[in-house]
Order: structure tokens, then C-alpha cells, then sequence
């Protein structure tokens, strides 16, 4: 019988040494799991943080970014506008030549292309949202970030959320509305840059003071801040015309109390002035008739005219062209003593240039030619469709005569020859009479006068197809041609075939007149027998123009009158024939 013996220490040690590799393994392998989570958990921290500031500047910087253009605009809004540096230049008083600079005036508006720029980061910040929203940038808010965010680890709910922060604050929509900038102009808003004329226009509270010479635009109340607002305009279309008064437009701040209104008034009004080189027909219609066509026409007579320095002749004159315009009682702005209120007011006239309109800046783009269909609808002339009087009355002849070819030229052109009164006049206006009559028309001579009958006189000159006469004021009754018909200008002596064409040439080509020239030879003009061939008055016109305007006024415009030579005028009128016949 045996008994056990203990192991030998051969056998013992491998098992000690497994134990304690497994031990050790283990150890390791626990230690690497926790190093490697520590470390995901190290850069997902890292991470997380870095997305978020990141994240979160860039939305901040977007929503102070809106808030400094806010801030800008609130400014631009709350400053008076700069002035026009002008300086009132060569000027021909006669024609009303006037060289103008421009005024500067500086452009108020805000500043789009920031707008978008901040409207095109908020879009970036947001895609992930499922609502895609762009900021509200309203004109004259102060939108203030209250910098509460949400409790959340991922940056673009964090950015998110500060976007719909923006918006709820600043009053936008939560839904997928896209809300478009606000750009409310300033009110008053007095504009300056024109260099023919200045303008005003009051929308809202707007008051007027005739006797004062004022207009008053009250602010609301939450707008009205503690500066004011103040302009001085000629309210006409010629601003640097010193003939015109002035009047003053003011914006009233919050310490300054609002006059209170003796009449309330629905539609607009217009301030305009009367004054100034009116009296002259042409001057009548460029500075005042015309610009008031641009500026009202397009309200179809839903307007009020306030007239500073009315001209009741003016008034008697015009009388169907300015009740067309407006339904209402012209009110004489100067003599008016109460406080009148309108929704809005407009001081001042749109002209775009002499005897002109320029379509692409015109209410409805408006043409020369609407103005002269507009002014022979109102004297109750024919209207566009119907021929020439030459054509019309040998057309209707021909078919009373059955066609005869006897019967077709019974009636002869009808020619209107104004002879000026003062200057530029024909000095052998019988000659000239008979050199046209022999030439195959029918003459009316006129010697156009201040009190005569617009209504009457426009339809005399609607049944001639020429209208002739030396370059001047009589030649505005071209309105009241019908299409096709002729317009001859006989041009002084002195280079005046320039503004011979600006002045007429160009306004009758617009208007569809057929517009003839014929310039007058040196021996033609009694600036020859005055001062001889020799003379520069004579020889060299162009250095006398070289002067100045004043020294071309003096000569060409007002001493110079015409002994029209009628042997070389003879071709001119067979070329009117001609065009008559066409």
C-alpha cells in the first residue's frame, strides 16, 4: 500500500506562470478598452465643442451682421440728405437754352447686395432644417439678440435655433415663407438730383400752408424722432430759374406740434408754379404744360393742383388742359390760408428736357406724340386716323365727282404764315404772301397774340397742312397740326439751325410732323444792312456765339429780321408740295 507524495516544483511553476499571464492579459486588454474609449470620448468631446463654436459664431455673426445693417439704415434714415452743389450756367432766356449742372444728391437707399449677402448665409447656416428660412430685414428696426439657445450637443440645431430667434424677433413668418427685405423709403423724401428740376413726395400725414409757402409731412408717432427734416425747392421744372419762389417741405420731429387741419381732402395734390418765363407760348408749354402732362396724367384727373404765384390769364388761357388734368378747383397756394390735409403731396413738376418727353423715364412711357394726340382730343380736333385737310377734302371731293379726274384738285394746301410781331419778323410779309399763293396754296397770314381764343385759333390751324414761320414761340401751335402735316421754319441768319432743331425740328419729327428748314442767306437778315458784310456779326457768327449766350441773344434773337428772298425760297415750297402729295 502506497502513499501520495506532494508535487514536485517542476509541475507547479508553469501553472503559477499561466495564472499570472492571463492576469496580466487581462489587465492590458481592459486598459486598452478604456484608453480607447477615453479617447473616442477625448475627440468626440473635441469635436463637439469645436462645431459648436464654430456653428455658433458664424449664426452670431450673420444675426449682427443684419443688426449693423438695420442700425446703418436707421441712421441714413434719421440723417438730412446733402445738398446739390449747383451752379446755374449759359442760359438763352429767349428759347429757354438752358446749360445746367448736375446736382449731386446722395442715394439713401439701403445697400441690397448686403442684404442679400446676409439672407444667402442664413440659407447656408439652415440647410439641414426641413423649413428653409431667410432673415427679415425691415428699414428702421433695431432687432436685438437675446443670445438664448438650445440645450442641445449638435451645432446646427444650436444655429438653427438662433435663426428662428432672428426671425420670430425681427416679426417673420415660422413657415416657408420667404419674406423679402422691407425697403420703405424715408419720408419726406425731397430729390435733388435732377439737374432740371427738384421734387418732393409726401406720403402719409401731409399739410399744407399756402400763406406760409410749406408743406409739412407728419411723421407717425412711433417714427417721429428728434430731428427734422427740411428742404427749400422751386416748385417748377426749371430749378435754377430765379424767377420761380421758392417752398419750403418739412418733416416735423417730436418736440414740433402738428398745425391742426381746417380741411381734410381723399386725393392728392400737386404744388406747382406758374410764374417764371411764362407768357411765351413755348415756355408756356415746356415749363409748365408739358411737365404737368409727365407728372399727372397718369392719375386721370384724381389730383388737386395747389398753384404757387397763379396767373389768371394762365388759368383763362389753359382752361380745358388744366381741368382735364384735375376734376378739381385750383386752389392759389399763396393766398390760401388754412391748413389743408392729403394723403399725399407732390411739390414740384417733372421736365426731361426742352419742349420734350423721355419716354423711358414717363408714367406709361408717355411720348411727344401722346401729348399732341392728348392736347387735340381736349380742343376736340379729329382724331389720328383722319388724313391731312388737303388729302381729306380732295379724297372726299374725288368721290362726290364719282372719280372724276377734273374734280380731284379742287381744294389747294392750306398754308398758316405767322409773322412775329417784334423780333424776327418778316420786314416783306406781302411779298412773301404772294410768292406762296403763286406757288400753289391757300394762305392764312396770322399774327399770333397773348389774348387769343386757344380753342378757336386750335382749330384753324388743325385745317392748314403747313404751318410756316421764322423760328420763335408762334411755331408751338404745332400741337395742334394733325399727322403728316408740315412744319416749315424759316431759320435766322447766325448759326441757329441747332437749336432751330432742338427747339422744333426734333419735337415735330416725335410728334409725326414732317418738319422743312430753310436757312436764310447773310443778305437775307438786316443784320447785313446794319452792320455790312464785313462785320463778324455778319462774316463770323461764331465767334460772336464764342462770347456768350448774351452776345448771341443780342444779335440773332432780338435785333435780326428777315427779307426773305423769294426766288431762292421757291424750291422750299415746291418740296412742301411734294411731301403734301406723298
Amino acid at each position: 500500500m502506497g502513499t501520495d507524495s506532494p508535487p514536485s516544483s517542476s509541475s507547479t511553476a508553469p501553472v503559477a506562470v499561466g495564472a499570472k499571464n492571463a492576469v496580466r492579459a487581462v489587465a492590458q486588454h481592459h486598459r486598452a478598452v478604456v484608453g480607447l474609449l477615453l479617447g473616442f470620448f477625448l475627440v468626440l468631446l473635441l469635436y463637439t465643442t469645436l462645431s459648436s463654436q464654430f456653428g455658433s459664431q458664424t449664426a452670431i455673426g450673420v444675426l449682427q451682421s443684419s443688426s449693423a445693417v438695420r442700425s446703418s439704415q436707421a441712421a441714413r434714415a434719421a440723417a438730412p440728405p446733402s445738398l446739390p452743389s449747383s451752379s446755374s450756367t449759359s442760359s438763352n432766356l429767349a428759347q429757354g437754352d438752358y446749360m445746367e449742372e448736375d446736382g449731386g444728391h446722395k442715394n439713401d437707399k439701403p445697400n441690397k447686395m448686403e442684404e442679400e449677402h446676409i439672407q444667402d448665409d442664413a440659407h447656408r447656416i439652415g440647410k439641414n432644417n426641413q423649413s428653409e428660412a431667410k432673415l427679415d430685414v425691415k428699414n428702421g428696426q433695431n432687432v436685438e439678440q437675446t443670445g438664448q439657445q438650445g440645450a442641445s450637443d449638435a451645432s446646427d440645431r444650436m444655429e438653427e435655433e438662433l435663426i428662428r430667434q432672428e426671425i420670430d424677433q425681427g416679426g417673420g413668418n415660422k413657415n416657408d415663407t420667404i419674406i423679402e427685405p422691407a425697403t420703405a423709403p424715408r419720408k419726406p423724401i425731397c430729390d435733388l438730383s435732377d439737374p432740371r428740376y427738384d421734387i418732393c413726395e409726401i406720403s402719409g400725414d401731409a399739410r399744407t400752408m399756402g400763406a406760409n409757402r410749406t408743406v409739412l409731412y407728419v411723421p407717425p408717432v412711433g417714427e417721429l424722432g428728434a430731428d427734422s427734416q427740411e428742404w427749400s425747392i422751386r416748385d417748377q421744372s426749371r430749378k435754377y430759374l430765379e424767377y420761380i419762389n421758392k417752398v419750403t417741405v418739412k418733416s416735423l420731429n417730436a418736440s414740433q406740434a402738428a398745425p391742426e387741419c381746417t380741411s381734410g381732402h381723399a386725393v392728392p395734390a400737386l404744388v406747382f408754379a406758374m410764374n417764371g418765363l411764362t407768357s411765351n407760348p413755348w415756355h408756356d408749354f415746356s415749363d409748365v404744360l408739358i411737365p404737368l402732362f409727365i407728372t399727372t396724367r397718369a392719375l386721370e384727373g384724381e389730383v388737386q393742383f395747389l398753384v404757387s404765384d397763379l396767373q389768371p390769364w394762365f388759368v383763362d388761357k389753359y382752361r380745358l388742359i388744366l381741368r382735364n388734368l384735375s376734376r378739381y378747383d385750383i386752389v392759389d397756394f399763396n393766398r390760401d390760408g388754412g391748413v389743408r390735409c392729403y394723403p399725399h403731396v407732390t411739390v414740384g413738376l417733372r421736365g426731361h428736357r426742352d419742349l420734350g418727353i423721355d419716354p423711358a423715364r414717363a408714367p406709361r412711357n408717355y411720348t411727344m406724340l401722346d401729348f399732341r394726340l392728348y392736347i387735340r382730343e381736349i380742343y376736340g380736333l379729329p382724331p389720328a386716323g383722319v388724313s391731312i385737310p388737303y388729302k381729306e377734302a380732295n379724297s372726299n371731293a374725288a368721290t362726290a365727282a364719282s372719280g372724276a379726274p377734273e374734280q380731284q384738285q379742287q381744294r389747294k394746301p392750306r398754308l398758316m404764315l405767322i409773322n412775329r410781331g417784334r423780333t424776327r419778323k418778316f420786314v416783306n410779309f406781302p411779298a412773301i404772301v404772294a410768292a406762296v399763293q403763286k406757288a400753289g396754296f391757300e394762305v392764312i397770314p396770322i399774327e399770333p397774340r397773348r389774348d387769343l381764343s386757344v380753342e378757336e385759333f386750335s382749330r384753324v390751324v388743325d385745317s392748314c397742312d403747313v404751318l410756316m414761320g421764322a423760328h420763335g414761340a408762334g411755331l408751338t401751335n404745332f400741337f395742334f397740326l394733325r399727322t403728316n402735316a408740315v412744319m416749315l421754319q424759316v431759320v435766322p441768319w447766325g448759326h441757329m439751325e441747332h437749336p432751330s432743331m432742338v427747339f422744333y425740328g426734333g419735337p415735330a419729327k416725335e410728334m409725326r410732323l414732317r418738319d422743312v428748314e430753310y436757312s436764310i442767306a447773310d443778305v437775307e437778315s438786316t443784320l447785313y444792312d446794319k452792320y455790312g458784310k464785313d462785320n463778324p456779326v455778319v462774316s463770323d457768327p461764331e465767334s460772336i456765339h464764342r462770347h456768350g449766350w448774351q452776345f448771341g441773344m443780342r444779335y440773332y434773337w432780338i435785333e435780326q429780321d428777315i427779307r426773305l428772298n423769294v426766288t431762292r425760297f421757291a424750291p422750299t415750297l415746291q418740296q412742301v408740295l411734294r411731301m403734301l402729295s406723298e
